[in-house]
């Protein structure tokens, strides 16, 4: 994809979308990995234009559809959700040879967070995604494409991980052997959400598989969630996958990015606040081997995600954007870091859960 879109080619680009007004200005907006977005002022209205990754994700009309099915559920639902708007001749997106593109509505007076050290902030943020999963629950998961297959298959992960360290085309490997050591080490603990799966005891659900807490737009107003973003990888999966991936990014105490380790430390308190607000929308539904695992799946979500930092280093930096040599390689050790922590305070986060269930209603269980 190219990241490099000329201005000219960007006016062209939302020129032919229905947009509201005269288009003023263009700029880039956010700090996304994957997607190119810019932010689209006209005299009326402002919108998210993004240039979409067909690399990672090259079957864009799945994506989209997923997204179009997603959305309008939400919002025959009185949820407030993206809205997707449609080029001058009716279509969702728009490839160009420039690349593949989609405009969004400006969700105004909104703010989303990328570190928060308050916990009530995060118990919203839990409920949050919680919601989203209820709220998806009637949903017929059955007509959304798999946009990313195996993405949250940590066992799989683990795989395309080795791969990596036997190619290392850059011959980077020398230098982070630790680092290889650490997540070779854990190799037996990364089919544990996936066996479940497998076996039952832990149901296939709608997931949105990248719930960062950046991807969770709040009012800034009331500071209450209004819309959760970033689609693309709404398929179906573990509610597992959702929560772990949360408290990987959300219960660091640090960036993910975070050069300075001392800065980086797992946070029970953070833990503790985002689990009941996740448990107090879908506790109630919950099974008894997703309570359990809960915790687990905080660590197995950090690891892997660690080992795909690693592994896009030493592959040359070929998926994450970078904004240096070694950028991958830093977001790697942000990743370990957590992981030693969650697995030293795994006790506490297992007691955490089970507080939090039998200080709620709970409601019945399917085990």
């Amino acid at each position: 994809m190219d990241r490099n879109t000329t201005p000219d080619a960007l006016l062209r680009v939302a020129d032919r979308f229905a947009l509201d007004g005269k288009i003023m200005s263009i700029a880039s907006y956010g700090d996304g990995h994957i997607n190119v977005t810019y932010l689209v002022e006209t005299d009326r209205a402002r919108y998210i234009l993004q240039q979409m990754n067909t690399t990672v994700f090259p079957d864009t009309p799945s994506l989209m559809r997923n997204i179009e099915l997603v959305t309008a559920f939400l919002r025959a639902h009185d949820q407030e959700t993206l809205e997707l708007v449609p080029t001058k001749d009716g279509h969702d997106w728009l490839s160009t040879d420039d690349g593949a593109f989609r405009v969004y509505r400006f969700i105004e007076d909104t703010m989303s967070y990328n570190l928060v050290d308050d916990p009530r902030i995060f118990a919203r943020a839990g409920a949050a995604f919680g919601a989203f999963q209820r709220r998806l629950a009637d949903f017929d998961a059955a007509q959304l494409a798999e946009t990313i297959a195996h993405f949250h298959d940590t066992p799989h992960r683990y795989a395309d991980f080795r791969t990596a360290v036997a190619a290392d085309p850059l011959g980077r490997a020398a230098g982070v052997r630790d680092e290889i050591a650490f997540f070779d080490d854990h190799a037996g603990d990364y089919a544990q959400i996936m066996d479940a799966l497998a076996d039952g005891s832990v149901p296939l659900r709608v997931t949105h598989n990248d719930t960062k807490l950046n991807n969770i737009l709040m009012d800034t107003g009331s500071g209450e969630p209004r819309a959760i973003i970033d689609l693309d990888t709404v398929m179906p999966g573990s509610m597992l996958f959702d929560f772990g991936d949360s408290i990987r990014f959300g219960a660091s105490t640090g960036l993910e990015d975070e050069q300075d380790l001392s800065k980086v430390h797992f946070s029970l308190p953070l833990f503790c606040a985002y689990a009941e607000g996740f448990l107090g929308e879908v506790g109630g539904s919950a099974t008894a081997r997703e309570l359990d695992l809960l915790p687990v799946a905080a660590q197995l979500m950090t690891l892997e995600c660690g080992m795909r930092f690693l592994g896009d280093y030493l592959a040359g930096d070929v998926y994450f954007a970078t904004r240096y040599p070694e950028h991958n390689l830093v977001r790697a050790h942000t990743q370990m870091q957590l992981a030693r922590e969650m697995g030293e305070q795994m006790p506490q986060m297992h007691s955490a859960i089970r507080s939090i269930m039998q200080g709620s209603d709970g409601g019945d269980r399917d085990d």
